[in-house]
């Protein structure tokens, strides 16, 4: 099935992809742990070298995913289960050895496009207090130390004019924050990962990549601050799954299709055409609250 070209945003997946095809990957770690108690399956997979790098298809950084199989359900508790797992996971990579810090959280996405509304949701829900703490200090809060946190969502260039790169960069010039947190939807290789997964990279991201939209990157060499991301796999490209239909047929019936034989082009033709859950309203919502509960606890201060 290497015909078309598999989107995925996912360092896992990219791993799993080249463990498939037995290549060898030097310069890549990968740790993997098991929350019993919640289900939860923590992979981080470290890019150390270039060389790693050129074999992922990744930037070199820290990528940690976080699988929740029950994260599309209902249930408040194992929600706030999987928040207080993403904030000891953003803990372990914010850099700043626990001093007070500034943080700027974007949340990146189109608020009309429900698939690509996890950015904005997320930032509704957030703790934002740069702008009382610069008013009346942090005796407001009665806290002693506290992160200043900000937020902005800069839209998409079709209604802005301008690429989202630019505007988080003069938000940064002007507003000097320490590191930045940036939120957005995320494409998967696989369906089972859909709306259950939760990376954190230390790499930044490039807007729109997942669906094949290359804008410019935020990252710490393109903004002059770390950059720490976090995805939630919304969609799966179409082509992954009539090819993982086909390769399901295959195996069954142990016949090469005469689609993928004759016609390669056919799959590589619906590259342009993704897919969600039927519920992805109610799912975004729900998802957008969890991540912002991680935010929010991770960047609270004792």
């Amino acid at each position: 099935m290497s015909s078309f070209t598999v989107r995925t945003d996912l360092a896992l997946e990219d791993r799993e992809r080249i463990e498939e095809g037995n290549r060898e990957i030097r310069g890549v770690i990968l740790e993997e742990e098991e929350k019993e108690k919640t289900g939860i399956h923590i992979t981080r997979v470290v890019i150390e070298t270039k060389n790693g790098a050129k074999i992922m298809g990744k930037p070199i950084g820290t990528y940690i995913t976080l699988e929740a199989p029950a994260m599309t359900e209902q249930d408040e508790g194992y929600h706030r289960e999987v928040s207080l797992e993403l904030a000891r996971q953003l803990k372990n990579v914010m850099p700043g050895d626990g001093r007070e810090q500034s943080v700027l959280v974007v949340g990146l996405g189109n608020r009309d496009v429900t698939a690509d509304a996890l950015g904005p949701n997320v930032v509704d829900h957030l703790f934002v207090n740069r702008h009382v703490v610069m008013e009346y200090g942090k005796a407001a809060y009665e806290k002693k130390k506290m992160h200043l946190v900000s937020c902005i969502v800069p839209g998409v260039m079709a209604k802005t004019g301008m690429e989202s790169a630019e505007i988080v960069h003069g938000v940064v010039k002007e507003t000097k924050p320490d590191f930045l947190i940036v939120v957005d939807a995320l494409a998967a290789r696989s369906t089972r990962r859909l709306n259950r997964t939760i990376q954190v990279t230390t790499s930044g991201i490039h807007p729109g990549s997942g669906v094949g939209n290359h804008r410019s990157a935020l990252t710490k060499e393109s903004l002059g601050v770390p950059v720490i991301a976090i995805g939630v796999p919304t969609v799966v490209d179409a082509a992954t799954i009539v090819g993982d239909a086909l390769e399901r047929l295959e195996k069954e019936n142990g016949v090469q299709m005469i689609l993928t034989r004759d016609h390669p082009q056919a799959l590589s033709e619906l590259n342009n055409m993704y897919v969600t859950s039927k519920d992805i309203d109610a799912t975004i919502r729900l998802l957008g609250f969890t991540v912002s509960e991680g935010i929010n606890i991770a960047l609270e201060m004792e």
